[in-house]
């Protein structure tokens, strides 16, 4: 038995480096996952593939794991509805939702394209906007039937990461310190809205 038992979780980015991290972690504490990643390179190009996605489902599988890959861009507002609701469909609930999936696209501001500053901005802070906001009318509708005596209230999760990029800023980072930093305040705000409906709202730098 894990701290996460019977937690169903999200975690976007969750093909490679920090974010396989996360999804392994809260496997192993107990949690069933669903695993999403775009499955495209380090900076947001390359073909779409469900591939990092799916070897990280496997590892978890192969440990005696629950998990399901979804593959869904989650700067897409219904790409990221998607996602929510593949939760519920495989799993019946959601309790935890981990907004990780980034690019980086870095360039000094004076060379620094439109596409550049436009997709770094549009993955990391539109993609941490668009599950929360599903996620979150996911929770204040069981919060509601909550009040209702027609089920248990929500006792939910969202956790978000920013980056000392976005606290105290890095030369070649303005489109990414940005972007982390509008996490950090969407955090703070966020908590603010949703603790009414029995969600917390953190971040990590």
């Amino acid at each position: 038995m894990g701290i996460c038992e019977g937690r169903v979780c999200v975690v976007t980015g969750a093909g490679r480096g920090i974010g396989r991290e996360y999804a392994l972690s809260l496997a192993a504490e107990g949690a069933r996952v669903v695993v999403n990643d775009l499955g495209g390179e380090m900076d947001g190009g390359g073909n779409p593939t469900s591939g990092p996605a799916s070897e990280v489902v496997a590892e978890i599988v192969a440990t005696g794991g629950e998990a399901v890959a979804n593959a869904d861009d989650v700067s897409s507002f219904d790409g990221a509805a998607r996602l929510i609701a593949t939760a519920v469909d495989a799993f019946g609930d959601l309790h935890c939702l981990v907004n990780n999936a980034g690019i980086l696209r870095d360039r000094m501001l004076v060379n620094m394209t439109e596409a550049e500053w436009d997709d770094v901005i549009r993955v990391h802070l539109k993609g941490t906007f668009a599950p929360t906001h599903h996620a979150a009318n996911l929770w204040r509708t069981q919060a509601k039937a909550a009040e209702a005596g027609e089920r248990d209230r929500p006792v939910a999760r969202v956790i978000n990461v920013t980056s000392v990029s976005g606290i105290y800023g890095n030369f070649g980072q303005t489109n990414y310190g940005a972007a982390k930093a509008g996490i950090a305040a969407f955090t703070v705000i966020a908590a603010q809205e949703l603790v009414r409906y029995g969600v917390t709202v953190n971040c990590i730098a």
